[in-house]
């Protein structure tokens, strides 16, 4: 019995560990910022022609793990400054300030509700890279 009691102990002690190794899988993905893979800030597709990704920062994903901050970004092989603003404005948000494309990027604030993001578009020789960034709402 004794012994049965150990390698009960074990397994559920594996299970345990197995369960909280797979509950941090988004956080070791490649797209762990996204809360919903497919989408552009939960709000609708990502655009055609779009590669999701996030930064490779070690700080930037404990950030995000934490809350700290949410960040996306998304390429392009060509300039498209407005694909993913299109996405975000139909889903809801508002233009609240512009910085028009001075040759290294376009830059937006857009708002909804308490919610305020950052819409960065830089050039990256003839293609696009998109960062949508905010901070929770206080």
């Amino acid at each position: 019995m004794r012994r049965t009691g150990w390698v009960v102990a074990a397994l559920a002690v594996l299970a345990g560990a197995a369960g909280w190794w797979q509950s941090g899988a988004r956080w070791r993905g490649e797209l762990y910022c996204f809360a919903q893979p497919g989408q552009v800030w939960e709000v609708g597709a990502v655009p055609a022609g779009a590669a999701p990704g996030c930064p490779d920062s070690r700080s930037v994903r404990a950030e995000v793990r934490a809350g700290q901050t949410r960040v996306e970004q998304f390429t392009f092989p060509d300039w498209q400054p407005g694909a993913v603003l299109d996405v975000l404005k139909a889903g809801g948000f508002t233009q609240l300030t512009a910085r028009p494309d001075d040759g290294v990027q376009f830059e937006v604030v857009l708002t909804r509700g308490r919610e305020r993001v950052l819409y960065l578009a830089a050039h990256q020789g003839a293609g696009t890279l998109v960062t949508l960034s905010s901070t929770p709402a206080r």
